[in-house]
C-alpha cells in the first residue's frame, strides 16, 4: 500500500508573482490585462498591484504553475517568483493602512488536489 505524504506548513508552498509590465500603448495595457487574468485563472488573487499570491499544496505544483507563468509573460515584462513554505507565510506581517491584519493562513479561495 502506498503512504500518503501528509500536509505538512513545510511541504505547502505559497508562490508570489511579482511583475512590471509595459503599459504605454493600447496592445501593451491588453497584454498586461491578460497576464493579470491568466494569473486570476491559475487561481492567484491580487495581494498588491502587481503583486500576486497562490497556495500550492506542494513544491512541484508551485514548480509546474512557475514554468506556465514563465510562458505567458509578455514581451517586454519583468517577473519574480517568490516560493515561500506554509510555515513561512503564515509568519508574514500585513498591515492595511495603520491597522495589522491578522494572517492567520487561511486561504480564501478552495483549492482541490
Amino acid at each position: 500500500m502506498k503512504q500518503r505524504k501528509h500536509l505538512s506548513p513545510y511541504r505547502i508552498m505559497w508562490l508570489f508573482v511579482m511583475f512590471d509590465l509595459p503599459v504605454v500603448t493600447k496592445k501593451e495595457r491588453k497584454q498586461a490585462m491578460g497576464f493579470r487574468n491568466n494569473l486570476l485563472d491559475l487561481g492567484f488573487e491580487m495581494s498588491q498591484f502587481s503583486v500576486y499570491v497562490k497556495y500550492c499544496a506542494s513544491g512541484d505544483r508551485a514548480e509546474f504553475v512557475g514554468v506556465r507563468i514563465q510562458r505567458q509573460l509578455p514581451p517586454g515584462g519583468k517577473v519574480d517568483i517568490l516560493t515561500i513554505t506554509d510555515k513561512q507565510f503564515t509568519n508574514m506581517k500585513r498591515f492595511y493602512a495603520t491597522s495589522r491584519i491578522k494572517n492567520d493562513g487561511k486561504v480564501d479561495q478552495l483549492h482541490l488536489f
